[in-house]
């Protein structure tokens, strides 16, 4: 089937055009809308509690000996621990990227059912959880009592009860954590009485053991030829607080009882009381909502604001709820700026096209086709299973000064035969088709197959690569069957033979700008002339500024600034506490209070939770807090109130506000799912399974010389040694005199400090749990152990008699990082420095400082960047070339013709990195891709420089002239191609608003590349030309074919006018 057809038949190309707009508007309502693309590596969570315990023996009798079980995993990457003074111990396994998340969780839950036999009775009664999610927080939302009517343990369980179980059923919801406690019956034992009763702990338990039950005693009449039948039933598990109060532990022959009431207080209570949480300075607990991989983000934020705002109607009186965090915030309002970026960038190349063209018509040609290919696009990316997120939008608004440039090649033709004299638009357009046909296919594979090769890159920067990539090269492949079918089409319709008598008597606004442009244009083209013609005459100096560049080119990507993502104001900041080691829960309160005004006070941040007894990045404990804030939307706040000011306002304001408190204020990142900060992370290691003080001094040596070098701002790790603790020593000589085994002591101790899981009680439709431990009051300090006794037989024995406290220090939590002891250190580049430089500074300080046996590795983001860097880029641009010569080199029938093609592209490469250094951008994912599609488009604008001075060539012309000829003839589809892609993203060069580092860094390295470039080559090409077709003809002559010339007549009639 000929090209001509579809110019015969404007009726079929309209409707090929129609049918992919239709499609792709059908694939655009269904795509998932992400605000990036599933980057984060699947984690499975294993989590458990040993409670009483303290952070060393949570370490060795629960973790050590899981981790040894879930080590090599398949297709683990790494897994962190986490054991702490609470009791509790958690371990994150994560997956390389791409794993099967259920596969990795059902490896990883038989993995630890082989550790069981290993651990503790009170861990497996408490049982071993295995759990995956994605890392990243989707949503927080905290209820409160706006009246302070409710307290938050009630808030907690109304949560657990009515809000929670719904939340879990919304589809693609993976985790809802709650900062709270649940309800448990407290039973708190006063040891006083106890042991005026010859009472310990163990027989509390018993009593519960015997009487909290439930039962199943059969029924009477069953088979016995009875007429009726009798279920019996037995009270079951107690329910209430009086009910546990009558329980009776023991009873004499004349009658007197002794009841539960007698030795403890009994009341229905919390769980744990290690957290406190106020939301907007009332009591509030707050939620966090993890999804599960692969799930559409949008599409559950969504969902579940509306069951909010469902639910929030039953509420009890005076209680609201407050949506803390939510990934959509950012999400809908940089889609709406890239979107706008979008439509400028429509309205401006239709405004360089309408100048270079003058006419209307021409210009709707171009405005026709950018749609047809942006929209069809959709339906490609929806049939591949890609979302529309930030990478493919930011892809479509490159795109679109790609799919004007075959628009503008076409219409430009036909503007040329036209110009020759044809008086039929019809057959203009046939022969002008005839000619570039050939050129749009070659462009439009070689723009393809520099994309190609992106997708095969592996990691998260792959996932980037490739979501980029893929939506470029298919809009290219759309908008190049448009150049084939539409725009010619449409050109034989509206475009109409020029009449050279008629312009001279319009004296309009719009013809007298036209005949002033028409004017410049011509004499830049005599000037072009006369600079082509010097270059091919100074064929030295052409190759002299190609190695130029090259080497420039090297300096500047040494130079530049290496990161992966840039950050951009998400609207949300976290503001960490931590106080002294061993402050206790209320002091850390009442700090937190103090920040906790401040922050409220500050003008742009509209909502905030505070959680206390909890640290983002060190976990639980009494002396840490976390707040999380909220700024109000970006369209209301003004200058001065981004994330960057408002953090550092609060930074200056909290500094030496609290004694001895340090106050950390950081932003979440950027790519969800690997870390909770900004900025660089990795765990220093401890291989020899040495003391952890010497470890901790060894981590100070070198944090302290990682923050004297220039490229860290601040590097801190939130581990502390120093806790002040209480050794516990048994004199065992002594227990066995006594006729005592330390078990008992122990269990003693455990039971009134640290607290028993007795049994369960079922109340509201759920089971809690009861727990057993002494009354506040008879706990709250060391002196408070001489009022417990032991019973050895029949008398009870004080325990200090076989117990001695000795203070000594320790840590509230350790990590483990590979099954190795670790302390994490996280911290942020310098200003003006990127992560790749502080990557770089870290691998510097850690070979100079670190003795042997202590060793580092990066995690979270840090690691993927570390593992991304340099190599594969590297390789990829290699290989992007490659494939553009190789592709050429077929075309041209020659393996030295398309060199001239490949030199010309380090011009452009080094002019988006004379930007970048100007504009101060960073050499990230974005900037790469920039680089990627400039390979491209400049290897395109060489292409039609050769390909019209080789057809020149074929038809007789010298070697010269034809590079002379075809390169000015070229020049203005060059000059308006380029410039229409200039002009359309300087919006996103100087964006502004939300996301705009990402886009201002594409568009930066985009427009400098594509500036630069185009001056450059528009003279070097045709001198390259000449050198490569002169050794061409050297090794084969060549054969002519169109002796006669007619072609050329009309052609060369339009030069010698």
């Amino acid at each position: 089937m000929k090209l001509d057809n579809f110019i015969k038949r404007p009726v079929l190309s309209t409707v090929i055009s129609i049918i992919v707009v239709i499609l792709g508007i059908l694939g655009l309502v269904s795509i998932p809308v992400t605000q990036y693309p599933d980057i984060a590596p699947p984690t499975v969570r294993v989590s458990t509690s040993y409670t009483g315990a303290n952070a060393e023996t949570v370490l060795n009798s629960v973790i050590a000996p899981l981790e040894e079980q879930i080590n090599g995993v398949e297709n683990m990457m790494y897994m962190t621990s986490t054991a702490t003074n609470t009791g509790d111990a958690s371990i994150e396994v994560y997956f390389k990227q791409g794993t099967d998340p259920d596969m990795a969780a059902v490896n990883v839950q038989n993995r630890v059912a082989k550790a069981q036999g290993f651990l503790p009775a009170e861990v497996t009664q408490v049982g071993v959880i295995t759990s995956k999610r994605q890392t990243s927080m989707l949503l927080g939302f905290t209820v409160y009592s706006s009246d302070d009517r409710f307290d938050q343990t009630f808030l907690q369980n109304y949560m657990k009860i009515n809000l929670i179980p719904q939340i879990q059923r919304v589809p693609g919801v993976g985790d809802v954590m709650a900062f709270g406690a649940d309800y448990s019956m407290r039973i708190c034992l006063k040891p006083d009485v106890m042991a005026q009763y010859k009472l310990m702990p163990s027989d509390i338990t018993a009593a519960l053991a015997e009487q909290n039950i439930e039962a199943a005693p059969g029924q009477f009449g069953e088979s016995g030829d009875q007429s009726f039948q009798y279920i019996m039933k037995y009270k079951g598990r107690l329910q209430t607080t009086e009910e546990f109060e009558d329980i009776i532990i023991r009873a004499t022959s004349n009658g007197e009882i002794l009841r539960l009431k007698d030795v403890a207080r009994i009341e229905l209570g919390g769980l744990s009381y290690g957290y406190s949480n106020n939301a907007n300075g009332h009591p509030g607990v707050t939620s966090m909502i993890f999804q599960t991989a692969g799930s559409n983000a949008t599409q559950i934020i969504k969902d579940i604001e509306a069951l909010l705002e469902d639910v929030s109607k039953d509420f009890p009186p005076g209680v609201e709820y407050s949506i803390l965090l939510s990934a959509n915030d950012f999400l809908y309002a940089s889609i709406h700026e890239v979107l706008k970026t979008l439509i400028e960038a429509f309205i401006l190349v239709f405004l360089v096209v309408f100048i270079f063209l003058q006419d209307f018509r021409s210009t709707l040609i171009p405005a026709i086709a950018i749609p047809v290919a942006l929209i069809g696009t959709f339906f490609v990316l929806y049939l591949i299973g890609f979302s529309m997120n930030l990478l493919t939008l930011c892809a479509l608004v490159l795109a679109i000064a790609i799919v004007v440039d075959d628009a503008i090649i076409v219409v430009e033709a036909v503007h040329a035969k036209l110009d020759q004299g044809y008086k039929s638009p019809l057959k203009a357009s046939i022969d002008a088709m005839n000619e570039i046909s050939g050129a749009i296919v070659s462009i439009t594979l070689v723009m393809m197959a520099v994309f190609i090769p992106v997708s095969f890159i592996t990691g998260t920067s792959g996932t980037f690569y490739r979501q980029f990539g893929l939506t470029m090269a298919i809009s290219i492949g759309l908008s190049a069957i448009n150049a084939l079918t539409l725009s010619p089409a449409l050109c034989a319709i509206f475009l109409k033979p020029h009449d050279k008598g008629e312009d001279y008597k319009k004296k309009g606004l719009i013809n007298r700008f036209h005949a002033a442009f028409n004017a410049a244009y011509d004499v830049t083209l005599n000037k072009y002339k006369k600079g082509v013609s010097f270059f091919i005459n100074h064929k030295v100096t052409t190759f002299i500024t190609v190695i130029a560049s090259m080497i420039v080119l090297v300096f500047l990507m040494q130079k530049t600034p290496t990161g992966l993502v840039p950050n951009e104001d998400t609207g949300t900041f976290f503001v960490i506490v931590d106080l002294p080691p061993a402050t206790s829960l209320e002091t850390t309160e009442a700090a937190l209070a103090q920040v906790d005004s401040l922050i409220a006070s500050n003008p742009a941040v509209s909502d905030r939770t505070e959680i206390a007894g909890y640290s983002f990045i060190a976990g639980q404990g009494s002396s840490y807090g976390t707040f999380i804030c909220r700024l109000k939307p970006w369209d209301e706040r003004s200058k001065g109130q981004d994330v960057n000011s408002v953090i550092g306002q609060l930074y200056m304001q909290t500094q030496g506000l609290i004694k001895d408190a340090r106050v950390l204020l950081f932003a979440p990142p950027m790519i969800p799912g690997y870390s909770l900060t900004n900025g660089f992370e990795f765990n220093l290691q401890d291989k020899t399974g040495g003391n952890l003080n010497d470890f901790f001094d060894i981590t100070q040596n070198f944090l302290e010389k990682l923050n004297a070098r220039p490229e860290i701002a601040a590097a801190r790790t939130s581990f502390n040694p120093n806790y002040p603790q209480y050794m516990v020593d048994i004199d065992v000589a002594k227990c066995k005199e006594a006729g005592l085994s330390p078990n008992i002591l122990l269990s003693a101790l455990q039971g009134y400090y640290g607290g028993l899981y007795a049994s369960n009680f079922n109340r509201f439709g759920k089971l809690y749990r009861v727990m057993i431990q002494a009354d506040a009051n008879f706990r709250a300090n060391p002196e408070t152990l001489n009022q417990i006794m032991v019973r050895n037989g029949n008398e009870m024995a004080p325990i200090t008699q076989f117990v001695t406290l000795r203070k000594v220090y320790g840590p509230d939590n350790i990590k483990r990082f590979n099954m190795f002891t670790a302390i994490s250190v996280n911290g942020s580049p310098a200003d003006g420095y990127s992560s790749g430089q502080a990557i770089k500074a870290i691998e510097e300080v850690a070979a100079e400082t670190l003795p042997t046996g202590y060793g580092y590795e990066f995690s979270g983001m840090t690691r993927e960047e570390q593992s991304a860097s340099g190599n594969t880029t590297a390789l990829i641009f290699a290989l992007c070339l490659v494939f553009v010569y190789l592709l050429l080199s077929a075309q041209y029938e020659s393996y030295i013709l398309p060199l001239g093609v490949i030199l010309s592209v380090p011009f452009g490469l080094m002019g988006s990195f004379i930007f970048a250094q100007f504009m101060g951008v960073e050499n990230n994912i974005y900037m790469q891709i920039a680089l990627i599609m400039l390979i491209g488009l400049l290897a395109k604008n060489a292409i039609l420089i050769t390909e019209f001075a080789l057809e020149r060539r074929q038809s007789g012309m010298s070697i010269v002239s034809a590079a002379v000829l075809g390169a000015s003839a070229r020049l203005r589809p060059i000059l308006m191609t380029s410039l229409a892609m200039v002009i359309g993203l300087l919006p996103m060069m100087f964006a502004s608003g939300v996301g705009a580092n990402g886009n201002s860094t594409l568009g930066t390295g985009a427009i400098g590349g594509m500036f630069i470039g185009m001056i450059c080559q528009i003279f070097t090409v045709p001198a390259m030309f000449v050198a490569f077709q002169y050794l061409q003809e050297k090794i084969k002559p060549i054969e002519w074919h169109d002796t006669d010339n007619t072609e050329l007549e009309s052609e060369i009639e339009q030069y010698t006018k």
